[in-house]
């Protein structure tokens, strides 16, 4: 017996994801539904072998269905997750909107399964900020053997994270390089991504810091550990898909880069491809497509008592998006739901 799934916002790039690794991780799908908005009635979307088509998500009645993964913005999910989840339907949210409330469980599978016994609050999981997924899946064994006082990660984005709309821009602005006349102008992001990186994602707060970095700062607190400190610098680069982190890490007790690499192959998630040569490193093309958060450039920071460096690198629209929400699904089913 399987479940009964619906997938919302299934046209986007993350709601298609969703769609691949259900399908790609045998996902006890017994039936499926595709929810879109009016504008985009009617479109299809594949699920392994199956063509199926959107249905509108404003006349959709919950009722009846396991499981919702939602891959729309906070707006709308603001106005459709409450009516899945008050009609029986758990909710996972992979927007930002349920992220900080202290009754959502934030979930990152290898981290804190153990919160999933909390979806009952509101019968909402919400899914991490992308950035934050692939960070806490390397810092949890590490801040379970010596303890992380402080992090401070810089960011390299992809414009995946930015939507469809991102992706053309950058697109467009690579090819207009090459032809005169054809130049493209910034209007997804604020100054031109093409051959340059932008230190900006997200609004400007008043403290200075960008949404973005909040966002990393909150979540791996309520994710690992609030005592933990953390200061993030969040950079768009150009590059379609992965995400890459420099990780500067402070631990209360001494941690040798040897055991920490040894912590981190036997961790959930993760592969470690670490050599001190050429290429001997994992970059976001060769992530692509792939379920692992990879670690590379594993050493001592010799600045500091306690202190490690590590290079972190995912699939931003899989671990860092729709793998993690297949995952939180894969957990409920197991821990809760009990149909597969």
């Amino acid at each position: 017996m399987g479940y009964r799934i619906v997938v919302v916002g299934a046209t986007g790039n993350v709601g298609r994801e969703m769609l691949n690794i259900l399908d790609e991780r045998e996902f006890p799908v017994d039936e499926i539904a595709v929810l879109a908005s009016r504008r985009s009635l009617g479109t299809e979307c594949t699920f392994g072998e199956r063509t199926l088509k959107t249905d509108d998500l404003d006349k959709f009645d919950f009722t009846g269905w396991d499981i919702a993964l939602f891959a729309i913005g906070s707006d709308a999910t603001a106005k459709y997750a409450p009516i899945a989840a008050k009609a029986g339907c758990v909710v996972i949210d992979n927007s930002s909107l349920y992220r900080y409330d202290p009754r959502v469980p934030l979930i990152v599978p290898e981290v804190n399964p153990d919160a999933v016994m909390d979806y009952a609050n509101k019968n909402i999981i919400a899914n991490p900020n992308c950035s934050t997924a692939q960070m806490v899946v390397a810092l949890k064994p590490l801040h379970d053997r010596a303890t992380i006082k402080r992090v401070v990660v810089s960011t390299y984005q992809s414009v995946s994270g930015g939507g469809k709309a991102a992706m053309d821009e950058l697109w467009s602005q690579t090819k207009g390089m090459y032809v005169p006349g054809q130049e493209v102008e910034a209007k997804v992001f604020t100054k031109q991504i093409a051959f340059n990186v932008i230190p900006h994602i997200d609004k400007f707060l008043d403290s200075g810091e960008t949404k973005e970095e909040w966002k990393m700062v909150a979540e791996t607190k309520k994710i690992v550990d609030p005592a933990i400190k953390v200061t993030a610098t969040c950079v768009r680069v150009p590059v379609f898909v992965g995400h890459a982190e420099a990780v500067n890490i402070e631990f209360e007790d001494y941690l040798d880069e040897d055991e920490a690499r040894d912590i981190l192959r036997e961790s959930p998630g993760i592969l470690v491809v670490d050599k001190r040569e050429d290429g001997g490193y994992t970059t976001p093309v060769e992530c692509v497509g792939d379920y692992a958060t990879y670690i590379s450039r594993i050493r001592q920071d010799t600045t500091i008592d306690n202190g490690l460096n590590l290079w972190c690198v995912s699939d931003n629209l899989r671990k860092g998006a729709a793998l993690n929400a297949v995952q939180i699904a894969e957990l409920l089913g197991r821990r809760v739901l009990k149909k597969g």
